[in-house]
């Protein structure tokens, strides 16, 4: 049986950022093996995730909005309370999250878990991941890709988003970024159905 130090137990939190305690025991059970005791950590997140997916409301959470060129990117991910959706590792997560849409461009949510996060995972089994490492439910209700020329708006701390598109030849102008801006806060301001001249 080998030795679990300290050293050890804090390299396996750093590398997969879960409890203490937690990592101790899946060492233990993977007799010292890093590696093996990062995969008994997945298999116990999964397993925790499904169960917290199952019973929970995740009623919180935050919009968030990331341009790149000319396509926008805007995701709403759910937590089970604000605490959450204000943690740097959820808006972390939440990031990455765009930066898949962008470059992967992923069709629906179903088309978004399919897709890969890194080497190791999809966005799926990281979500999976996620829920385990912070001890809430998390879903991915919606996102939305647009290109072409937008504006953007972002309400307080991600509570409200909203992307306007425009037909425009003027985009370079300074005038207008200011009078797009206005737009894009105008709608998230007030319920807006349509838009008449």
């Amino acid at each position: 049986m080998a030795t679990i130090t300290a050293k050890d137990v804090a390299a396996l939190r750093a590398k997969t950022g879960i409890g203490m305690m937690e990592c101790k025991k899946a060492l233990v059970e993977a007799d010292g093996d890093m590696e093996a005791a990062v995969k008994i950590l997945r298999e116990k997140g999964e397993l925790k995730a499904e169960s917290k997916m199952a019973t929970r409301i995740a009623a919180d959470g935050i919009v968030e909005i990331r341009k790149e060129g000319d396509r926008t990117a805007m995701i709403e991910v759910n937590s089970e309370t604000d605490f959450v959706a204000k943690n740097d590792t959820f808006k972390e997560f939440v990031g990455e999250l765009l930066n898949i849409i962008l470059s992967q461009k992923p069709a629906d949510v179903e088309a978004l878990m399919a897709c890969k996060y890194d080497d190791d995972m999809t966005v799926d089994a990281k979500l999976k991941e996620m829920i385990f490492k912070i001890g809430e439910k998390l879903t991915v209700r919606r996102f939305v890709l647009v290109e072409g020329v937008t504006s953007t708006y972002i309400h307080g701390t991600g509570s409200i988003g909203v992307i306007a598109k425009f037909r425009t030849n003027v985009a370079d102008k300074p005038e207008f970024a200011a009078f797009a801006k206005n737009i894009a806060l105008q709608i998230g301001a007030y319920p807006t159905p349509y838009l008449s001249r």
